[in-house]
């Protein structure tokens, strides 16, 4: 079994869902951990029970990057491991995607995964891992979802240049593409609970092991890519998704 022992990690979005368990297998795997998020309660509560330290960031926000960075550099130094992490799902048709909801998706997912990344240089350890979490959206053209899939699509373009780019330090970039999972990211799409069920039982029927992936599972692939176990792999795209995108011609 591989470990993170003597590893420094930061999980952008880190006080709910895959966030908070990949913390988790973190600091079970003996890395050192600091989370941030942009709700004060919410991620003094998640710092509490994972006991690892917080920085309160808004990942949109340039400015709280900065602070972030300096924090991290006076809370641990440099890190090893970043997992860029937070983000939105909001979903419209393309003739009803107003251009606040636009620019706050983009902003989120990919603006603010892009100048996270840039931000964090200076901290980064060469040979550290980097993980950005996509979404198999970024490839399915499934309906309402144009904003979000693209925003997922640009951060898995980033994703193969940044390898490249910082190869010279050994420093891995990947990207992790989930399939649905169980997280309380469905409860804030804005649609009535009676809707959510129908979404959500629409998407089981298209997976083929039939079932919602798990937190855990992405934090499983996470902390493989984050490790020494992973050090030839860089610039790659993984699906955890259940058999989600096999063969979607006969779903």
């Amino acid at each position: 079994m591989f470990n993170l022992d003597g590893k420094t990690a930061v999980v952008t979005g880190g006080n709910s869902g895959i966030g908070y368990e990949t913390a988790h297998k973190f600091k079970a795997l003996g890395a050192r951990v600091i989370i941030t998020g942009r709700d004060r309660m919410a991620l003094d509560r998640a710092a509490t029970e994972l006991g690892v330290n917080a920085i309160l960031a808004d990942q949109s926000n340039l400015a709280d990057l900065d602070r972030m960075v300096a924090q991290i550099k006076d809370q641990i130094g440099n890190i090893d491991i970043l997992f860029i992490n937070a983000g939105v799902a909001a979903f419209a048709p393309v003739e009803q995607m107003g251009e606040e909801q636009f620019d706050n998706i983009m902003n989120i997912n990919f603006k603010g995964a892009f100048f996270t990344l840039q931000k964090c240089l200076s901290v980064l350890n060469d040979g550290a891992s980097v993980i950005n979490l996509s979404s198999i959206n970024a490839y399915t053209a499934m309906p309402n979802t144009a904003v979000y899939a693209a925003s997922k699509a640009a951060l898995n373009s980033l994703t193969r240049t940044a390898a490249y780019e910082l190869a010279s330090r050994q420093i891995r970039v990947n990207a992790v593409n989930p399939g649905p999972v169980n997280t309380a990211i469905f409860g804030k799409l804005g649609l009535p609970d009676e809707a959510i069920k129908e979404f959500a039982t629409a998407m089981m029927n298209r997976v083929p092991l039939k079932r919602f992936g798990e937190p855990e599972d992405i934090a499983n692939l996470v902390a493989f890519l984050a490790s020494d176990e992973s050090t030839y792999i860089t610039g790659g795209e993984y699906n955890i998704d259940g058999g989600t995108n096999l063969n979607p011609l006969l779903q």
